[in-house]
């Protein structure tokens, strides 16, 4: 999508604060960190969110989940834990119609979240 943040944050149109990057997946800092640890992972692959995710998506599914695990013990989370986000649509919270795991550590989050 043309006019999609994350789209231009993968292609590189817009800067990201980078933590990695590989073929299908792109995981960068937070620009509004809610926590000392708060980062976004997001696929390559445009997909406005996780209701749309179609059956050849699972794979990719699985490895963002299991690399925002391995960057969250990375970044100093895997002791004490941290919290894994997806919102989906308004009522979700989602902002940004790109699927993106938020993933928030570092300290302790109250529930509910909002």
């Amino acid at each position: 999508m043309s006019d999609c943040i994350f789209c231009k944050i993968v292609k590189g149109e817009i800067p990201g604060k980078k933590i990695y990057e590989d073929d299908e997946i792109l995981a960068f800092h937070d620009v509004s960190p809610q926590a000392p640890v708060h980062f976004l992972l997001v696929p390559k692959k445009h997909i406005r969110n996780i209701m749309e995710l179609d059956k050849s998506d699972t794979a990719l599914l699985g490895r963002l989940l299991f690399k925002a695990q391995e960057l969250a013990v990375e970044l100093g989370c895997g002791e004490k834990g941290a919290r894994f986000v997806i919102n989906c649509k308004s009522d979700g919270g989602q902002t940004v119609d790109h699927l993106h795991v938020h993933v928030l550590g570092g300290r302790p989050l109250d529930w509910p979240p909002g």
